[in-house]
């Protein structure tokens, strides 16, 4: 008896692909990941197997911090990764560290490069190539992102869902309208801050991808009523539409919208409001619109 209860049970003796990566690791932020292999030789090769099995990498987080030879060891045995986020490490991701990655998991159904500012448009063509189930991808504030190397994500990226493309300056409207006869499944889309998007972007998206749901046009200042009237026409699953900064574009368009609750991020004029109001309260308030 004495010597059945004299055994232990080490956290390192249970399974570790059955028990302790699905159970205990999939649960640890990627910060505590990385610390717990310099515990000891059994811990590092443990946390090896994690990162070879692992879904999902969210470096957004631990991004300013991480040496981009550590970026590489940890993903260099993974080849069934599904979501990766890049957020925050702008300041040393090159395509030289994301390419082996791409190149290696063709699972991939989402990807976010925001504010990757020292990738390359060598890098969208890779993930459009390898990731051809890819759903959801974040490109904003990435400047390298051109026509040509969008082109080749429509062709192949057929079910992408979402796109984020805010201020994506390059891209023009001839771009746009391609990317939504190719990628007709579009539930979410920002075009943000890009001074060349017309009506003729908003009004293809509009009529090759109805089932829209989330559209932004912040700061495209080329965007008129006509092609959000459009937009209300092919649209109904419309949720939200995102126009502040749009000076061309006014409430004779949006009213419509309104009326379907369509959340949008411009208020009604006062008017309108004041009409809401009384309807509210039972009576019209007096405001010196003179102040």
């Amino acid at each position: 008896m004495a010597g059945l209860f004299s055994c232990r049970c080490h956290l390192l003796d249970l399974p570790w692909e059955d028990v302790l990566v699905p159970h205990i690791l999939s649960y640890l932020p990627l910060q505590h990941i990385v610390s717990l292999q310099r515990v000891s030789k059994q811990f590092h090769s443990l946390v090896q197997v994690y990162l070879a099995n692992c879904r999902t990498f969210n470096f957004s987080t631990i991004g300013p911090c991480i040496p981009k030879e550590a970026f590489c060891t940890m993903l260099k045995d993974n080849k069934v990764l599904q979501n990766l986020s890049l957020q925050n490490c702008s300041d040393w991701v090159t395509d030289k560290e994301l390419l082996p990655v791409i190149g290696q998991n063709q699972h991939l159904h989402r990807v976010d490069m925001s504010g990757c500012a020292s990738l390359t448009r060598h890098s969208l063509v890779a993930v459009s190539l390898s990731c051809t189930h890819l759903q959801h991808l974040g490109l904003a504030h990435c400047d390298w992102v051109d026509c040509l190397s969008l082109r080749s994500l429509a062709d192949h990226c057929g079910g992408l869902r979402s796109i984020d493309l805010t201020a994506c300056r390059q891209l023009k409207d001839d771009a746009i309208c391609y990317l939504a006869k190719k990628c007709a499944e579009l539930k979410s889309l920002s075009l943000a801050v890009n001074a060349n998007i017309t009506d003729e972007s908003v009004e293809e998206v509009a009529k090759n991808c109805r089932g829209l749901e989330q559209l932004d046009l912040t700061g495209c200042l080329r965007v008129r009523n006509q092609s959000i009237r459009t937009l209300a026409e092919y649209c109904p699953k419309l949720q939200s539409l995102r126009v502040n900064h749009c000076h061309n574009v006014t409430e004779s368009s949006l009213d419509p919208l309104r009326k379907r609750n369509v959340v949008i991020d411009v208020e009604p004029p006062l008017p309108r409001a004041l009409v809401l109001l009384q309807d509210m309260l039972g009576f019209a308030p007096f405001i010196n619109l003179q102040i």
